[in-house]
């Protein structure tokens, strides 16, 4: 059991060779991630940190990336917390005693602490470790995120309809005509560009709901200092987009083996009124990143905005995941039902309260004013 700031960041080198055996496992799974995102958000809270490990003949072979909060009670989170689309524990699954071997950690730590795993893909390894779970359990529906399979883009225009896919070759044509320039920023690079993506998210979005997570420091410093990181890695790519030698458009992807997933991007408001339309620009790089990468998927991530449908995607929900012991076999089922309550009521008002998202929206900007340095 790892419970210090220091203690995890000494893992990075074994943590890196776990994840580059795990089939699985996305970016938000790698330590540049995970130890970034504790630094900028759990440091402060001292004592909270429960990274489960196993090693065999002293490499690492398995690990679970938790935190313990009190909700009032004991509960074990993921770290990663709500700006992260995918949560996993890391399984080297050449002998399957690694995958019960974690179970096994973690089912002690269940004495205690109720697990929540929010935001677990679809054949993650954690759903072994349910699986496998010898008490309490139970699996909730989470965040939808939307996908596309790892085709050329002629392919997928083809999926949507002959009058949508006639006018995205419109928009491809046009941005050819308009000569925007994509450019892949080297590792060094990063912190200035993350900061230029930064601001033009927040000029796109203003007036119209901006998340006020994302103009407080703390995401910056996370963002900046994984991004760096994980773009030496290869586990993301920047990539800005410059018309006339100005940067436009600059957006975040998150790399691995089985997809691409689009995380963050920034948009000029004045490209609205030129020809260029920004989701053919970044649709058209996440098909040449996919595609030309050999992966399976490209990831729209959780979220869905309108733009996000013109392209037929498909419905993948993520899972929530709760374990616990006998004893604490009552606060497993009172969680669980909180949590379908919420979903219940987010829905209803979603469906029967339309101008609720227009006030939240402007909720939103209000405390994301309050929210810059």
């Amino acid at each position: 059991m790892c419970r210090d700031t220091a203690g995890f960041g000494a893992l990075r080198a074994q943590w890196d060779r776990l994840y580059g055996r795990c089939a699985e496992v996305t970016p938000f799974q790698s330590h540049a991630w995970l130890y970034s995102w504790w630094l900028s958000y759990g440091d402060g809270r001292r004592g909270r940190l429960r990274v489960v490990t196993v090693r065999r003949g002293g490499e690492l072979v398995a690990a679970a990336p938790l935190m313990v909060t009190y909700r009032p009670w004991p509960v074990l989170t993921g770290l990663g917390g709500a700006i992260t689309d995918y949560t996993d524990v890391l399984v080297d699954e050449s002998d399957p005693a690694h995958a019960a071997a974690l179970t096994d950690g973690l089912r002690r730590l269940a004495r205690t602490a109720l697990i929540d795993l929010r935001e677990v893909r679809p054949g993650a390894a954690a759903e072994r470790v349910y699986a496998a779970w010898p008490g309490p359990r139970r699996q909730l529906a989470d965040s939808v995120c939307l996908e596309l399979p790892g085709l050329p883009m002629d392919e997928l225009t083809a999926r949507v309809g002959s009058s949508r896919g006639q006018r995205i070759r419109s928009n491809l044509r046009k941005l050819d005509a308009a000569g925007v320039e994509e450019r892949a920023v080297p590792p060094l690079e990063v912190p200035a560009a993350v900061e230029t993506m930064l601001r033009l998210h927040l000029l796109q979005w203003e007036g119209r709901g901006v998340t006020p997570e994302h103009v407080r420091p703390r995401f910056a410093e996370h963002l900046t200092r994984a991004a760096r990181q994980m773009v030496a890695s290869g586990d993301a790519a920047v990539t800005e987009f410059r018309l006339g030698g100005e940067v436009v458009a600059a957006n975040l992807t998150v790399l691995c083996p089985a997809l691409t997933g689009g995380y963050l991007y920034g948009a000029h408001p004045d490209l609205r009124s030129t020809k260029v339309d920004v989701t053919t620009l970044l649709m058209r790089h996440g098909v040449q990143q996919t595609y030309g990468g050999g992966r399976a998927a490209l990831s729209l991530l959780r979220g869905a905005e309108p733009h996000k449908f013109h392209w037929r995607p498909e419905y993948v929900t993520n899972r929530r995941l709760l374990l616990s012991s006998r004893p604490l076999a009552g606060l497993l089922l009172t969680r669980a039902a909180l949590a379908g309550a919420r979903t219940r009521l987010a829905a209803t008002a979603k469906r029967r309260l339309p101008a609720l998202r227009a006030w939240r929206a402007r909720l939103n900007d209000r405390l994301a004013r309050r929210s810059r340095p």
